[in-house]
């Protein structure tokens, strides 16, 4: 079956960093838009950051532009968030997703059926 393992969440303060990671088993990975996605308490899910099957896309909320850094390898069926700069506005269950749609202006839940159970980041002052 599809698994999709998340690591890698924490605990840092304000203007610290951390690297997510996402684990894929289960299906063809090389097929496969990846995302991550963040849910805060009381918010919708949202989309922080997509890459296409070749990794060559990315899209980024702008609200993350210029501090997360998504990437994937293919080779090791692996996706990553590299997060800079964090904010208490970051703190938040962050998820990744594969999907078979890719769109360059957005990143949707609804284009995304494989999901994973989330890591936990929070971001203190």
């Amino acid at each position: 079956q599809v698994q999709l393992v998340e690591s890698g969440g924490g605990s840092v303060q304000a203007g610290g960093s951390l690297r997510l990671s996402c684990t894929v088993s289960g299906l063809n990975f090389d097929d496969y838009a990846m995302g991550w996605f963040r849910q805060a308490p009381g918010k919708e899910r949202e989309g922080v950051s997509c890459i296409r099957w070749s990794g060559r896309n990315t899209y980024y909320a702008d609200s993350v532009k210029g501090r997360f850094t998504i990437s994937r390898d293919n080779a090791k069926n692996t996706l990553y968030l590299q997060m800079n700069s964090l904010n208490p506005e970051d703190t938040a269950m962050y998820y990744c997703a594969a999907g078979t749609a890719w769109r360059p202006a957005a990143c949707l839940t609804s284009d995304f059926v494989y999901w994973g159970q989330g890591t936990q980041v929070t971001v203190s002052s």
